[in-house]
């Protein structure tokens, strides 16, 4: 496997290290001569050899170049990330999740094949797999190596229970991702459990962490409050400390993606955060997401319309800024709104909201004044 990805990157040129956030930025002469020098099996450059060492503390050497370093052709469209829900299927059942009914189903092996390519040709350096539980997806070792070798730096979310399992662990270690987001329900089994309702979740979700931990993996955790588990808040941050991973904290739900109402209860009502004002995203314009039949949509929430990638290839992505532009206009409960320049609530989002006859004030700051 290379070590290196030189990529086009929004208008630039970047060399990325798997398993690394950081990348290098370099011109694009730059780029050119190492796409040239790559076609001919010249050596790695001096100045990259200097560079790599310095950023990522590796010794290139004489080697050739192209045994070192994967140069991904320039795309035409410009969709430099994208999210995959692999699957929706998972081994918790917790009663906040977004998702709602989390069927397990999704594409063949060959269509997750097809659609990682769709991904590369649209673009993706950074590609997030998320699910559901992305871990129990029976492709998902398959699938994380292959767009590995296709050029894509891996980020994924999950809650952890599968990470002490040799086959995930292994390959895991073997191509380490950029990022490992878990996420922490709780920090006894008693909490842990009541929240996700799933027996023995507690246990499993330790080990993988100790697993996680110690293979060094580039864990980032985020601590999910509800009114079921604040009450442990500082025992979860404890947790954290004690495996070294940094963390976040995270406090407010969503509706379902179909519009249910159902985790907002769920909500521990001290803790809610007032967001900061929205000001527009690169949703549907530099970024996509696709669902595990690879239907992709502008982000995980304005899921409609949506675009079938593996009908209609990349191509199909050109008619997504359209969407995304579209979606983002004040519709419905929101139409007709003054104030709207300071928001903290995107249009999608709101939408959700309000097909789940949220109240105002679990989505809209200016409650008071409408």
């Amino acid at each position: 496997m290379h070590a290196l990805i030189a990529s086009p990157f929004l208008g630039e040129h970047l060399v990325v290290r798997p398993g690394r956030e950081q990348g290098i930025r370099i011109s694009a002469r730059r780029f050119r001569v190492l796409a040239d020098d790559t076609a001919h099996n010249r050596p790695v450059p001096e100045w990259l050899v200097e560079s790599a060492g310095r950023a990522w503390d590796i010794a290139l050497g004489d080697a050739a170049l192209a045994d070192t370093v994967l140069i991904r052709k320039p795309a035409e469209l410009g969709y430099a990330r994208a999210s995959w829900e692999i699957n929706k299927g998972c081994d918790y059942d917790c009663e906040h999740c977004y998702l709602g009914l989390k069927r397990f189903e999704g594409l063949s092996w060959e269509g997750k094949m097809t659609l990682l390519e769709v991904m590369r040709d649209a673009g993706v350096l950074w590609l997030q797999i998320t699910g559901g539980e992305p871990l129990i997806d029976a492709h998902f070792p398959a699938s994380y190596e292959y767009a590995t070798s296709l050029g894509m730096m891996i980020a994924i979310s999950s809650n952890g229970s599968q990470l002490s399992k040799p086959r995930i662990l292994e390959c895991l270690t073997r191509h380490k991702p950029y990022r490992l987001t878990l996420s922490v329900y709780g920090a006894t089994a008693e909490t842990y459990e009541g929240l996700t309702r799933s027996r023995g979740a507690f246990g499993r979700f330790t080990r993988g962490l100790d697993a996680a931990r110690d293979a060094e993996l580039p864990v980032r955790l985020n601590i999910i409050v509800a009114d079921r588990n604040a009450h442990e808040l500082d025992e979860m941050r404890a947790l954290a400390d004690r495996h070294g991973f940094p963390h976040q904290v995270y406090t407010n739900m969503w509706p379902t993606i179909s519009g249910g109402g159902e985790p907002l209860p769920t909500q521990a009502a001290d803790f809610l955060r007032r967001r900061r004002a929205f000001t527009g995203c690169n949703a549907g314009h530099t970024f996509f997401h696709s669902d595990p039949f690879g239907n992709a949509s502008i982000c995980k929430v304005g899921r409609d319309p949506q675009i079938d990638l593996i009908a209609e290839g990349a191509n199909g992505l050109r008619a997504l800024g359209g969407i995304a532009d579209g979606l983002m206009l004040r519709t419905g409960g929101c139409s007709g709104c003054a104030i709207s320049g300071t928001c903290w609530t995107c249009r999608p989002l709101a939408k959700l909201y309000q097909e789940a006859k949220a109240p105002l004030a679990t989505y809209c700051q200016h409650r008071e004044g409408r």
